[in-house]
This record gives structure tokens, sequence and C-alpha cells, in this order.
């Protein structure tokens, strides 16, 4: 039962440490929208989509009115396009397009699934999806791309990784006027998951069912507040037992939020992932707990063991909660959303071979970092495979979302507004990777992922 302390605590939360829901995604099955006829196969996807996501916007709205809770996005995945591509053939912007015209008629923040899986080679209409990225990305407003290229079962594909070094600088170039926004909708995953709930990776795997809605939920500025009012003389034990105290509460706040809306909805729910997920206002970020933890500044040494306590306590916290915990869950560390890191950039405390490290033990990898304009497509390439490596080799989930900033160089900066934040432009190792990325290939699967 609910009591009076309880209930304030999480007004308190709300009001004051920046607790939310980040998002309600809906998954949706495109495979019967497969069509020969391009054309044909777009028109069945708007339909499938405006159909059951008609009132995924009003559900969300009606419940944070009702429960007070906020919900920040509500947005839409669907299953890899490239699987589309290989059935119909032509252009695969045309169903960018229509994912696009289908996420401004349901009121959607974003929509994604232009997806393509080459984790151990490409099939029918992958590489042409992959090529269309840019353009894609370049031609619409709300779509969100994705590119598995490694998994601890497959091993890394090399070509892949080199095709990808390219892309992401091409979306960079041609969306130059926009700060090169293309990039920050792209992600390259080594172990993707199926039930991502977060932008811009968010893609419902094959194996899902036609329609779920998974939830993210946040909280950093709740756990920083928590942490903060621990006494001096408490040891990192204790530490790890108030976070995950507080992680419980939060995904309990996540649970009730898909439970309601997945029954107002009729559709089935799938996971809760309870990411600390941060934003650019103060209080509100990971690197803000790894301090009030004991660090001077996040990227100090101890912050790779401090983000390992912070992401085992958050995961042990919420599966106590939640009997649907899924997608990432963990901590992110996105450079230019997190008002602590790009603090701790700024400040010369952070850099890339830190960040590199830290995500050995959190959820995803490289997020959010801008680096110089002038960065060749082999040094990207060269990051890309370099956290796939991190991924296969732990068989966890790792993914490199970089934006070259065409024209600016290290120590200028990217203004993106909002959760996007600012991007400072960090500096990037530039001795050349350019013949081990040429080489392409395989890398193959490392010894453990022989587990049967």
């Amino acid at each position: 039962m609910i009591n009076s302390k309880e209930v304030l605590e999480t007004i308190h939360m709300i009001q004051d440490q920046h607790l939310d829901i980040r998002t309600i995604t809906m998954g949706i099955s495109l495979l019967d929208c497969a069509d020969p006829d391009i054309e044909k196969s777009c028109d069945k996807v708007y339909a499938k989509i405006t159909r059951l996501a008609r009132d995924l916007v009003k559900t969300g709205e009606d419940i944070e009115k009702e429960y007070g809770i906020p919900i920040i996005n509500k947005r839409i995945s669907v299953t890899p396009i490239s699987v589309l591509v290989a059935a119909s053939g032509g252009d695969p912007v045309l169903y960018a397009k229509t994912l696009d015209r289908a996420a401004k008629t349901v009121g959607v923040n974003f929509i994604g699934g232009y997806s393509a899986l080459v984790q151990k080679g490409f099939a029918a209409g992958d590489r042409a999806l992959i090529e269309s990225i840019p353009r894609a990305l370049k031609e619409t407003e709300h779509v969100c791309s994705s590119v598995n290229i490694g998994s601890t079962k497959a091993g890394i594909n090399m070509d892949a990784v080199a095709l990808m070094g390219d892309i992401v600088r091409q979306c960079a170039e041609l969306t130059a006027d926009q700060d090169c926004f293309g990039a920050a909708k792209l992600v390259v995953f080594c172990n993707a998951v199926d039930d991502n709930p977060f932008m811009a990776g968010a893609f419902h795997g094959v194996g899902e069912g036609d329609v779920v809605l998974n939830v993210g939920v946040s909280g950093p500025g709740v756990v920083r507040a928590a942490v903060a009012s621990a006494p001096d003389d408490f040891d990192l034990t204790q530490i790890a037992e108030i976070i995950k105290k507080t992680a419980f509460k939060i995904t309990r706040m996540g649970q009730l939020v898909g439970t309601v809306a997945s029954e107002r909805l009729g559709v089935p729910f799938g996971i809760v992932d309870l990411s600390l997920a941060p934003t650019p206002a103060i209080g509100d970020s990971v690197a803000h707990i790894l301090e009030e933890i004991g660090l001077e500044s996040c990227g100090a040494y101890g912050t790779t063991a401090a983000l390992a306590l912070l992401n085992d306590a958050v995961k042990k916290g919420g599966v106590m909660a939640s009997s649907r915990v899924g997608g990432l869950s963990g901590a992110f560390i996105p450079v230019s959303e997190d008002a602590g890191m790009i603090s701790a950039v700024r400040e010369g405390a952070l850099g890339l071979e830190k960040l590199e490290a830290m995500t050995a033990v959190c959820s995803v990898g490289l997020d959010m970092i801008v680096i110089p304009g002038d960065t060749p497509s082999e040094v990207i390439a060269a990051l890309i495979a370099d956290e796939a490596a991190i991924g296969m080799v732990n068989s966890k989930t790792t993914a490199v979302r970089v934006i070259p900033a065409i024209g600016k160089k290290e120590g200028e900066e990217l203004e993106f507004g909002g959760l996007f934040g600012t991007g400072p432009v960090m500096k990037v190792n530039t001795f050349s990777p350019f013949k081990f990325i040429k080489r392409g290939g395989q890398i193959p699967a490392p010894l453990q992922s022989l587990k049967n």
C-alpha cells in the first residue's frame, strides 16, 4: 500500500530532481508489409503505423495529467527496414519518407528502425539501405537509423565498419547547415538489442511480437540527490545500497506507466528499460552522480570503478522492481546530453580514451560525442571497431554515435538544443588506422561465444 510519505517523496523527485519517464515507445512489426512493389509496401507501412499508434501520444498525455508523471517522449520503433528493401528493391529513402509521414500523422517525437543488421555479412537490401542513410536522415525530420556491425556470436564485420566510417561522415556533411544533426540520428551497434526504447538506436526486432509497448525511465537527478544525502563516512557498499533502493523506486514508476499505457492502448506491455538517461539540465547528470560518490571530476582515476558500481546497483534495484526489465538498462554516458560530462570535457578532465574505458562497464558506448570536422573516415571506422570489440569480448551492447563537426576544430562547440544539448569538439588521435581498416574481412567471434 502506498502511504503519504511515498507520494510526497515522488512529487519531490519529479519537481526538484528531474524524475521523468523518458519515453514510451511502441514497437511495431512491419514483416506483413513486405511487398515486391515498393509503393504498395510503403502504403502498407503507413497504414499499419497510423492505425496502431493513432492514440499513443494522447494516451501518454492523459497519463501525464492523471498521475502527474512527466512523459517526455512518445516514440515508435519498427522492424529493420532493410528487411522490406530486400523484398521490394527500389530506393530505400521512399521508406524513410513514409516513416516520417507516419510519425508526423500520429505526432510522435521520433521513429526508429531505418536499420540493418550486418554483423555476419550483407544480405539483400542491407547495403542499399546503409548507403541511403545520409540522404534519408537529411530528407526526413523524425527518422532515426542504426546499423549492427558485430556481435559476440558472429564477430565484427569489418567491411561494414569501414562503410559506416564513410556513412557517418556523409551524414554530417549533408546536414552541415543543421549543425551536422544527421549524424546525431545514427547509431552503430555491436550486440544490438531487439527491445530498446531509446533513440536513435531503437528498432523492433524480428523476434518480437506484432506490436508491443516499451518504457524507458530516467532519473540521474534522483540518484545524485540520494547519494548526496549520504553521510561522508558511508563506505561504497552503503552507497551501492542507496543507489539500489533509489533505482527500485524509479523502476516502479516506469512499471506503473507501462502497465497503464498498454492496457489503454490494448497493446502488450514489453519491458522497462531502467537506464539512467541524463539531460543537459543542471543536476540531471550521470557525471554528477560519480562526483557525489567521491571524484573531484568525472574523468579522474576511479571514474571507471565508480561507474561500474553505479551501473551494477541500478540494475540490481531495477530487477527487484519489475519482472520485465530489458532494453539496455544501466547508465548512459552521452557527452552532449549530460551537463556534468560537458563540464568535464571543457575542463580537460575527460577525453575519448577515458570515455572508451568507461564504456566497458556501462550501457551503450561512445554516445553523442562531437569530433573535429576533418576527422578521416578511417579514424571514425576505427573508433567504431574499438567500441565493437569491447562489446563483443564482454558480451554486452556497445555503440558509437559520433558527430563530425564539419568546419569546426577541437575546443569549439556544436549547439543542438533541447535534450541533445551542447557538444564540445573533442580531441581525436589522428595516427592513421588506414591499413587496418582497409584490410576488411571479419574479426572472428571470441572464444566465449562458444557457449553451446
